[in-house]
């Protein structure tokens, strides 16, 4: 069974920058993306990739987030600039479809960001 865990969350201020990390209990061919959902939201697709870095991002999140993949130490990062208030959320990691950007059926616990000065 894979399991992903997510680290790198905390309070930043606004401008800020963040590096998430989800850390694979194995080697995958999945593709793995990171997800947030935010109070009172639904669940949002941000960004996957591929074993072999093919990417895709969300509408709504292009130019702020870049994802990457280190697949000799199973880890999938999602660094985020220029942080926001409206970026706070729980986010997630998860395997993934690139070119539908659907979660697939493993998920990390979340890591949560918040967003304030």
């Amino acid at each position: 069974q894979l399991q992903l865990v997510e680290s790198g969350g905390g309070l930043v201020q606004p401008g800020g920058s963040l590096r998430l990390s989800c850390a694979a209990s194995r080697s995958t061919y999945y593709s793995i993306g990171w997800f947030r959902q935010a109070p009172g939201k639904e669940r949002e697709g941000i960004s996957c990739i591929s074993r072999t870095g093919n990417t895709n991002y969300g509408e709504s999140v292009k130019g702020r987030f870049t994802i990457s993949r280190d697949n000799a130490k199973n880890m999938v990062s999602l660094r985020i600039d220029n942080l926001k208030p409206e970026d706070t959320a729980v986010y997630y990691c998860a395997t993934c479809e690139v070119g539908t950007m659907k979660g697939g059926n493993h998920w990390g616990q979340g890591t949560q960001v918040t967003v304030s000065s």
